[in-house]
């Protein structure tokens, strides 16, 4: 086997980042613990990265790091609403926060499209489209993408508190005013936390937090990633459970990149679960090699090391037979989507060419959400949409749903469509 270790540089992030992860998670669920200014070029904007409190699915504290981005000059009168940004995969190490690149505060930059400028994907979708609407636009990194801790990948409803929470720290900055109305929209696993905060009711109405009283009123989701809804339904026994687990691997371990993405969401679940080890579900060797890879680099690179160093025998760092399969299964469901009828219409947009997250879990996300009296519409996008030409092709679409939501317009419910 390789020498897996050789050359492994130390994780470094810039000063901001640094200082962060220092600090104790103390202090109310969206409190801004730090911030600084960010120069833009988007018109009429001004921008800071900030660190803020939030809760994982555990309802352990945390801190996220992120980014606020608001119109120049004072808020009107009745305040400006807000606009939450859930971005998709970047990887799992602490250099992998989008907030941390050297201009973050653009249009999405894709690194798998041609006009993709960087190693990662950064950005907020719309960000000069939005600002000029007046809103107030926040982008969370996630816990441990820079605030220290270890990262929860595609733990949705870990994600789904930071953005709630993000919210809460945009409207404690006094940008938006008294404004206390939000939308949320994000792509992939942002998806997921799109949809995991529409089902979290109480974590979004409590009480005592650094700015009470917000009103999410509608959720966007692009390509979501959805576990639960495709699990087996009713208990399960070990059987059940390692068969879930087995389908999930086949599933997402037809190429390297895919690959990754499922190793990443297993390397990260004992963050969430402690009870979890990635010894239950990797070999030795396997548990190692993963831990090196993920805890130090971000999505692309962590996949061509994959590709690189194991070829077509990245299959085997994987157990022949997953153990402790029904605290994995239990782990998985809890973490993702709750069963759980949203607080506000959902939208959700798909390409028929997604091949990195099945677009079955969004039409079974719809059709439960729906037996629980929900308001979810379900859009395909025209022509042959990737998972990495949704956002894109999605925009004129949400951008337009989401400005008629802010203005009260009213739609026919989603679940009465066909």
């Amino acid at each position: 086997m390789p020498n897996l270790t050789a050359h492994a540089a130390e994780v470094d992030v810039p000063p901001f980042y640094e200082a962060v992860a220092k600090l104790a998670p103390a202090g109310k669920l969206g409190q801004v613990i730090a911030k600084e200014p960010v120069a833009t070029s988007v018109p009429g904007a001004v921008a800071w990265r900030i660190a803020y409190v939030s809760s994982d699915v555990g309802d352990r504290p945390t801190i996220a790091t992120g980014l606020v981005i608001a119109p120049q000059g004072a808020p009107p009168q009745g305040g400006r609403p807000i606009v939450a940004w859930a971005h998709g995969t970047t990887g799992t190490a602490q250099n992998c926060g989008p907030s941390q690149v050297l201009n973050p505060v653009q249009e999405l930059n894709e690194y798998f499209l041609v006009g993709g400028t960087s190693w990662t994907d950064f950005g907020v979708p719309s960000i000069a489209e939005l600002v000029k609407e007046g809103y107030v636009v926040v982008a969370t990194d996630y816990q441990g993408l820079g605030g220290g801790g270890r990262h929860q990948y595609a733990v949705a409803v870990t994600q789904g508190r930071d953005v709630i929470d993000s919210i809460r720290a945009a409207g404690s900055l006094g940008l938006g005013g008294d404004g206390r109305k939000a939308i949320v929209y994000g792509w992939s696993v942002g998806g997921g936390a799109t949809l995991a905060a529409a089902g979290m009711p109480d974590y979004i109405g409590r009480k005592d937090t650094a700015y009470d009283g917000i009103a999410v009123i509608g959720f966007a989701a692009l390509a979501p990633y959805d576990v639960a809804v495709t699990a087996p339904k009713g208990p399960q026994d070990d059987a059940a459970a390692t068969a879930m687990l087995e389908g999930l691997s086949k599933t997402f371990s037809d190429n390297a990149m895919n690959f990754a993405h499922y190793a990443m969401s297993l390397w990260a679940m004992p963050a969430a679960f402690p009870a979890l080890k990635l010894t239950d579900v990797f070999t030795e060797d396997g548990a190692r090699a993963i831990d090196t890879i993920f805890s130090k680099k971000c999505m692309h690179a962590g996949a061509d090391t994959i590709a690189y160093t194991f070829g077509s025998t990245y299959k085997q760092l994987l157990r022949d037979r997953p153990a402790n399969a029904a605290a994995w299964s239990r782990a998985l469901i809890e973490g993702s989507v709750a069963p759980v009828a949203p607080v506000a219409p959902v939208i959700i947009y798909w390409g028929t060419k997604d091949v990195v997250v099945p677009p079955v879990m969004g039409q079974l996300y719809r059709e439960q959400m729906c037996g629980l009296g929900a308001d979810v519409t379900r859009v395909q996008l025209a022509g042959e949409q990737t998972h990495f030409s949704t956002p894109v092709a999605a925009k004129p679409l949400y951008l337009q749903w989401i400005k008629d939501r802010f203005a009260g317009k009213a739609m026919p419910n989603g679940c009465a469509m066909p």
